[in-house]
Order: structure tokens, then C-alpha cells, then sequence
């Protein structure tokens, strides 16, 4: 296929993710459930290096599958410093999926998924190294809620950040 061509059908394919599709999520982590996550560590200070933890670790067995947890398209798959081996999906309503600490990457970047899709296994990568086997989950938005502006905990930047345990426990 065509370069051009495949830059066409990714846009087509942003544009209606992110206007036509509901977002109905789903738990990321098979076989997950409301005891194997803290529903309080959304926005928790303090948080190691990133000061205030932006979404929820949810433990599990190292190489259990993860899913996305909303269709959408796999804007990154790589791995960085803080975050190992993570996957950045575009979901509905341009909100993107954040997936941390993964053992193993199962997809590649504009890839399109859905709740179906393993893009990764339950790890322990990057500063996650030598803690319990979880993925990091959170969800951000590129349209800024500004009432979620907090006065401390780093609250200008909560308005770029969704609780996911909201969406997980619905």
C-alpha cells in the first residue's frame, strides 16, 4: 500500500475514533478485578519520580495478556526510561491509553485494536524493575478539563489526566 494511501485511511481513522465511537472501556488486565488494584492511587502524592501518580497500577502475574481497553489506534509501542515497555493508544473522544510497564509488546505503532487485541503481557519494565508485576493505566486527554485544576500535587496538570478507576469500576 501506498504511503499516502496509509497516512489517508490513519487520519480518516483519528477523525472517526475520535468523534463517532463511544468510549465504553473496559478492564485492561484479563482476569483483573476491583482487589487487584488500590482505587484510591489515582492523583496519590507522593509518587516517586513522577511526584504524583496519574493513573492506576493494577497487579497481576507477570505475562498475563493485556487488552486495550477501548478501540482505537496504537499511535506508539516502544520503551522508555521511566515507563519500560508501554503502548499509547487513541481512543474515543481523542483521549489517549497509556500502558506502562509491560513485559512484552504485542502490537505495533498504527496498528488499529479493540477491546479484543492483547497488545502487551503484565511486566515489571522500566522503573517498575523489581517491584510487583503490574501495568500502569492512564488516561489523558488532549482537551483540557481546566475545573480539574487543583491547587498542590502538581494540579495545573490533572486537567491532561482522567481517573481511570472511574471508568474501571463502571
Amino acid at each position: 500500500m501506498k504511503k499516502r494511501t496509509k497516512i489517508t485511511i490513519a487520519l480518516l481513522a483519528v477523525i472517526i475514533i475520535g468523534l463517532l465511537i463511544p468510549q465504553n472501556l473496559s478492564m485492561p488486565v484479563k482476569g483483573a478485578h476491583k482487589s487487584d488494584y488500590n482505587a484510591k492511587s489515582f492523583w496519590f502524592y507522593p509518587w516517586g519520580k513522577s511526584v504524583t501518580h496519574k493513573g492506576v497500577d493494577i497487579f497481576a502475574k507477570k505475562g498475563t495478556d493485556v487488552n486495550s481497553s477501548t478501540l482505537g489506534l496504537v499511535l506508539y509501542a516502544g520503551n522508555i526510561s521511566m515507563g519500560g515497555n508501554f503502548v499509547v493508544v487513541l481512543g474515543p473522544k481523542w483521549r489517549l491509553h497509556y500502558y506502562a510497564h509491560l513485559n512484552e509488546l504485542k502490537t505495533t505503532s498504527f496498528s488499529l485494536v479493540n477491546k479484543n487485541s492483547i497488545i502487551g503481557s503484565v511486566g515489571n519494565s522500566g522503573n517498575a524493575k523489581g517491584k510487583p508485576s503490574h501495568l500502569h493505566y492512564s488516561i489523558l486527554t488532549i482537551i483540557p478539563y481546566i475545573w480539574k485544576i487543583d491547587s498542590d500535587k502538581q494540579g495545573w496538570k490533572k486537567m491532561f489526566y482522567l481517573n481511570p478507576i472511574k471508568y474501571l469500576e463502571e
